[in-house]
């Protein structure tokens, strides 16, 4: 099976997004203007400004205000744009019930992250290469993000986790995720469409977790009923 066939078969699951993602970045310009000077240096004064004793200083200009830039999704003229990195909550830095749940769903916003960018950094972080689901879609996905083609839409939103919480004899925890996926395209350099596949709004996930080092990772991923 060729990547391109694994990716448009399997643009319902949830593609890694290389994972942790990369900060927005920010455009800033900023003017200033001085005094208008004389000669000297010093700042011009007008005679009736000379006889009363009192000239009044020029304003400066106003600063410029920073820019960011604005995220744009894919579309139908091209690739994503300006993505944000996702950013780990606070809440999935603790080993509890509630930093699994929190874990589980922001490993999702590092997969859509992939899946727009092409970029498995922030993914990888957090997974193990022993990740079943990574293997399936990551040369799809690389594939799709290189040589001037993109994918459009297809992006993953876990809608619950729910886990018992049980650390095994292995340390590991296990978590289900319910997630739906919208309708996926991919595009080609020329703008035109090689594959497109209607969105699936139950799916369902099961991952395996362990938290070492004071922080969580997937050590497996993968689509239950697959």
């Amino acid at each position: 099976m060729t990547s391109r066939t694994c990716i448009s078969e399997r643009l319902r699951l949830p593609v890694i997004s290389a994972i942790a993602v990369s900060a927005i970045v920010l455009s800033a310009c900023s003017g200033g203007g001085n005094p208008q000077a004389g000669p000297t240096g010093t700042a011009a004064v007008s005679p009736a400004q000379s006889a009363s004793g009192s000239a009044s200083a020029t304003p400066s200009a106003t600063p410029t205000p920073k820019a960011t830039l604005v995220y744009k999704p894919a579309d139908a003229k091209g690739r994503a744009q300006n993505v944000p990195v996702p950013v780990l909550p606070k809440t999935a830095e603790r080993e509890t019930k509630d930093g699994l749940i929190a874990f589980a769903k922001y490993w999702y916003t590092t997969l859509n992250f992939a899946y727009e960018t092409g970029n498995f950094g922030p993914l990888d972080k957090i997974t193990a290469t022993t990740c079943a689901l990574c293997q399936k879609v990551r040369p799809g996905i690389v594939e799709w993000n290189s040589k001037g083609r993109w994918i459009s839409g297809g992006l993953v939103k876990a809608n619950g986790a729910f886990t018992e919480f049980t650390k095994s004899s292995a340390g590991e925890y296990q978590v289900t995720t319910q997630l739906e996926q919208s309708a996926g395209t991919l595009h080609r350099a020329d703008a035109s469409i090689e594959k497109s596949v209607p969105g699936s709004q139950v799916l369902a996930d099961i991952m395996i977790v362990r938290f070492v080092d004071g922080h969580w990772n997937a050590v497996n991923v993968d689509r239950l009923g697959a």
